[in-house]
């Protein structure tokens, strides 16, 4: 397998395989965890569950979908894609980057943590809603055709309503809009010997058809709680990685509208670093991009999908990326054991997976409300004669506040901070170097840096450490013990001697 950062790919429109999917709700819990919250919102929004429609008496396909409602497809996509992507976090995988293609890119926000599976469904549901209300005519159609000439015969047929809406690989392109000029499209591809398919769509996204819809949808989702995102999420719509301060409403609504540039997304995320590609969903469409665009060093894995001598592709997945040490423990079951003991772990993952951003939220306001009112190590006032007076009056006292290694010494300070977070996380101290990304590479969450943060706190009296921190900002072992040093040089050191213990 190849040596890099793993990205995970959540597919959208037509990734759906009712059989595969039966396959790994009977062997995965995960997945009745995901679809149950799922359920919830469709009752909640459109009166009847999904599951009885995707887990009835015989497996269904996406033709069978798109002949029911429209969110009924939209809703089965989804809960794939994040039930599948929970399976792979109960068992240990820690992903670099998420990268969703169209609908997947919702669920790639839910991974991510910046929803709750529930609000995420909510998101599809209102996304359907603001579509139907326009009520569109239209559909997608895939051309094994380059960029430059899908462009050409878009500009051929001279329709405003419609236009290039994804590019897949080089030689792939999706263009989106009004049935009259899609057909006109397909005639014209037909006669100058471009291959097209027609795509399991129930709306023509990514066209000017949708525009009506775009500030309907805005509206619709502005109030659902957004969280901190826990890894990055690349969208190949915006062509840009999500920030904290990015206003989701906005960004998903102009999605209706925009084009998706996948291709030039993997090339992104393979510059930055991305290795190991996972599809996170149903059949093999991006993994098999990913072959096609950037085949050079990397490993491709499907998961919903048929593996060899027909098993499901999910379980070759995970023994891979298991011997390829990609799984890196059972860090959530490991929390549940903490928080909630007793409780089944596959209830407790589902748990986590929906509500972790409310609880980093939570843990970072009372955190930042604990440090603002509460210093955990004021020491007793003799000892607060450090910082050292300009002329100090008793010689013993000077020799102790004065110890250079202590305040100004960064190897020792680096070997001190060092040795709390090997000791906290079990791993040997030699991983912690000055550019070892504590997330990223060594799947320290974001609850754990805010408790090891406060544990370096404690131990060196810095009182504000944690109080506005932003964990972005502090993502490596060299970052953190150069805030620390800055603390201890601006004054802010209490205890000093508490760094030689």
């Amino acid at each position: 397998m190849a040596e890099g950062k793993v990205v995970l790919l959540f597919p959208g429109q037509g990734a759906f395989d009712g059989e595969l999917l039966r396959a790994a709700h009977r062997e995965h819990p995960e997945v009745a965890q995901v679809f149950t919250a799922v359920d919830r919102v469709a009752e909640e929004m459109f009166g009847r569950p999904l599951s009885p429609v995707v887990f009835g008496p015989r497996p269904v396909d996406i033709t069978d979908l798109l002949r029911d409602d429209a969110w009924v497809s939209q809703f089965a996509i989804y809960a794939s894609d994040v039930a599948t992507h929970l399976v792979l976090a109960a068992q240990g995988l820690r992903p670099d980057v998420l990268m969703g293609h169209s609908l997947g890119e919702i669920a790639a926000l839910v991974a991510a943590g910046a929803y709750s599976i529930e609000d995420g469904a909510r998101v599809v549901a209102h996304r359907v809603l603001a579509v139907e209300a326009v009520s569109p005519d239209g559909y997608l159609v895939a051309l094994s055709t380059p960029r430059t000439r899908a462009q050409l015969l878009v500009d051929l047929v001279g329709d405003p309503f419609v236009a290039v809406a994804a590019e897949n690989d080089d030689r792939q392109v999706v263009v989106s809009g009004a049935a009259s000029g899609m057909d006109t499209l397909q005639v014209v591809a037909r006669h100058l010997g471009i291959g097209s398919v027609r795509l399991n769509s129930p709306f023509p996204f990514h066209s000017p058809v949708l525009r009506p819809a775009v500030a309907e949808f805005a509206d619709r989702i502005r109030g659902l709680p957004r969280h901190r995102m826990d890894v990055r999420v690349y969208s190949p719509i915006l062509r840009r990685y999500y920030s904290e301060e990015d206003v989701l409403a906005d960004l998903l609504a102009g999605h209706l509208v925009q084009p998706v540039a996948f291709a030039d997304g993997l090339r992104r995320v393979h510059a930055d670093g991305g290795r190991v590609f996972v599809e996170v969903g149903a059949l093999t469409t991006l993994s098999k991009l990913v072959t096609a665009v950037v085949p050079n060093g990397t490993t491709s894995l499907s998961t919903l999908a048929r593996g060899r001598d027909e098993v499901l592709a999910l379980t070759g997945a995970v023994a891979a990326l298991r011997a390829a040490g990609l799984l890196k423990g059972e860090s959530v079951r490991r929390i549940g054991e903490t928080l909630a003991p007793g409780v089944d772990p596959a209830v407790f993952a589902a748990f986590w997976a929906e509500h972790r951003g409310e609880i980093a939220d939570l843990v970072a306001d009372r955190l930042d409300a604990f440090t603002s009112g509460h210093d955990p190590v004021t020491p007793p006032a003799p000892i607060r004669l450090v910082p050292l007076p300009v002329e100090p009056q008793e010689p013993p006292v000077v020799k102790l506040a004065a110890v250079p290694s202590v305040k100004i010494d960064r190897e020792n300070l680096l070997v001190e901070v060092r040795s709390v977070y090997a000791t906290a996380l079990e791993y040997p101290e030699e991983v912690f170097t000055d550019d070892v990304l504590l997330e990223a590479e060594l799947g320290v969450d974001s609850v754990k840096q805010i408790e090891l943060m406060t544990r370096v706190a404690s131990r060196y009296g810095i009182s504000e450490l944690a109080r506005g921190v932003r964990l972005a900002d502090y993502d490596t072992m060299g970052k953190i013990v150069d805030f620390v040093l800055a603390a201890i040089v601006e004054g802010h050191l209490d205890y000093p001697v508490a760094a030689t213990k």
